[in-house]
């Protein structure tokens, strides 16, 4: 079985989503949730003087940020999403970092008021490694807030998903699902003091929901 976390694998598939994903007359947007205009923006994250993104992907929502005069970092495994965005949101003053999650957190010695992910590296890296270093990063009383696709039942831990069909190169990376309590469990394990995991429902009957996880160092 291959490593869960084969960094060239996983750069190569987010270039090739960076390709497809990224629109450079989108403008600045923030919401949770995969539903244009529903479900709570960016007040979850409190009242932060600064912000990192994990996995900020195409840049909109830590581009809103920064536009409300908040310190916006961003770090993203994808260098060719990165040099996008940092040529799109130059004006902002949001910063771009390209990197591995964890070696970034690990290596910064900077701190934030609020760490987020929005169906980004909080989806796609294991939480048992990632939740503590998350916490060393946050200011004491800083939010940890992350949204993602609720787990489909049954299938919980790491999840298998290829990119772009089922046909042609095998680009994939790994998910993590969870029941909303797991959650909550590993989040406190790793040293948060509260957590509360719960799922939005969709604005349309028996659609996808949102998985929706807020902590507090």
């Amino acid at each position: 079985m291959p490593a869960l976390h084969d960094i060239a694998a996983e750069t190569e598939l987010w270039d090739a989503y960076a390709e497809s994903a990224f629109k450079a007359d989108a403008e600045p947007v923030f919401h949770w949730t995969q539903y244009a205009g529903h479900g709570p923006g960016a007040e979850l994250l409190g009242d932060p003087s600064t912000v990192l993104e994990i996995g900020c992907g195409t840049g909109r929502a830590l581009a809103h940020l920064a536009q409300r005069g908040i310190k916006a970092t961003g770090v993203d495994l994808s260098p060719v999403m990165v040099a996008k965005t940092r040529e799109r949101w130059a004006e902002t003053d949001a910063q771009f970092v390209h990197g591995e999650v964890l070696d970034y957190l690990t290596d910064t010695t900077d701190t934030y008021d609020a760490i987020y992910s929005i169906f980004g590296a909080a989806w796609f890296t294991a939480p048992d490694k990632l939740f503590p270093l998350v916490h060393e990063r946050l200011t004491p009383g800083g939010a940890f807030v992350f949204s993602q696709p609720p787990a489909i039942p049954g299938a919980y831990g790491p999840q298998g998903m290829y990119k772009g069909g089922f046909a042609g190169k095998a680009m994939f990376t790994y998910r993590y699902s969870y029941k909303p309590q797991v959650w909550e469990r590993l989040l406190t394990r790793a040293g948060f003091r509260e957590a509360n995991a719960e799922v939005l429902d969709a604005p349309k009957a028996d659609h996808i929901g949102t998985l929706v996880v807020r902590a507090r160092r």
